[in-house]
């Protein structure tokens, strides 16, 4: 006899962060600041990164031979007759819920090191935030008319001259990734399913992990825009993670972890970054990514549909990039995090892609 009892992936994100000093000029602050808009920026570790790590979630399951549920059972039995039903009924209840939160830690664990402390009181707090998660994670949030930059730029040219005022990062180079000017008309459909996708923060994929020159190469492409451009962009650690290359606007409009406009995972080489909800809605329809289930609004998850509201301790806006596969994946995504920098800067840069050869 075999009980399989399924169970949602652990979850995780770092909520405190220190103002950095030295580092880099101080963002605007802006008029609601958000509980990860400011971290302390740390040197990242020189190119190139250890490949990526296997990562796995594991079921909860109890297996019962005969003589292993008849003796459960004289166990049961005895225990109904010794034992008061209060207590009773909370140890057949406080032993399946034990085994249930101990594989929950465990696939926790599993993800990878991540912005939460691999510690009880961590998953702890990612158990709480399950309560408010985003019911649809494909569904892109609705855009602020107030908001700077007023719209997005990825679908810009499809839906005619009057939005962003054109096409893309002026139209091509190595993150154009499909024509210059009005012919493009948003993102290619991403081939192939969506990858697997487990935990809170970490948020992480669980196969399709890509290629490591398209990996190694995008980290090499953000380096280079930051010392191409060392008064608009830095790199370093990221924030959020505490693990992982991060690329960081100087000067930003829309300010989260300091400035921080993306990251990459060492372990499955995803990405996350904020972009513009336009801009989110078009990444979910093409399949190049999904919002990040802390990005919650309010009425959302069980307790946020009871009226119970928590701020949510990542942006709305926060979403998660797939990682590349091959280069054709990778011009696409240097598409995307230019619309993050659009979004973070309201100005637009261009990610030149460096050669292979360059590496």
């Amino acid at each position: 006899m075999s009980l399989t009892i399924t169970t949602s992936p652990p979850q995780t994100l770092s909520l405190q962060m220190e103002a950095a000093e030295g580092k880099a000029p101080p963002p605007p602050a802006p008029s609601a600041p958000h509980p990860a808009q400011r971290c302390q920026l740390q040197p990242h570790p020189a190119l190139p990164l250890p490949p990526s790590t296997p990562l796995r979630q594991d079921r909860f399951h109890v297996t019962l031979d005969g003589w292993a549920l008849l003796a459960l059972s004289a166990v049961l039995v005895l225990a109904m007759h010794s034992i008061s039903r209060p207590v009773l009924d909370m140890v057949v209840l406080s032993v399946p819920l034990g085994l249930l939160a101990r594989n929950d830690y465990l696939n926790f664990l599993k993800l990878g090191p991540g912005g939460t402390p691999p510690t009880p009181a961590g998953w702890a707090r990612l158990t709480f935030y399950r309560l408010f998660t985003l019911q649809d994670p494909l569904r892109a949030p609705a855009a602020d008319p107030a908001q700077r930059p007023a719209c997005g730029i990825l679908a810009a040219a499809a839906r005619g001259p009057g939005s962003a005022s054109g096409s893309l990062g002026g139209g091509g180079g190595g993150g154009g990734g499909g024509g210059g000017g009005s012919e493009k008309r948003g993102l290619p459909y991403r081939p192939g399913p969506r990858p697997a996708v487990a935990g809170l923060a970490p948020q992480r994929q669980l196969d399709q992990h890509g290629g490591a020159s398209a990996s190694a190469r995008l980290r090499a492409s953000l380096a280079a825009l930051a010392a191409r451009r060392p008064a608009d962009f830095v790199t370093a650690t990221s924030c959020l993670e505490k693990h992982g290359l991060a690329l960081f606007a100087r000067r930003p409009v829309n300010v989260c972890g300091n400035g921080e406009i993306c990251h990459v995972h060492n372990t499955d080489r995803s990405m996350h970054m904020n972009l513009h909800p336009d801009d989110i809605r078009e990444v979910l329809e093409k399949g190049w990514g999904q919002r990040h289930p802390l990005a919650w609004e309010k009425g959302e998850g069980l307790l946020g549909g009871m009226g119970v509201s928590v701020e949510a301790p990542v942006p709305r806006t926060f979403v998660m990039i797939y990682a590349p596969r091959d280069d054709q994946d990778l011009r696409v995504i240097a598409r995307i995090i230019e619309a993050a920098i659009w979004y973070t800067t309201a100005e637009r840069t261009e990610l030149e892609l460096v050669s292979e050869t360059s590496l």
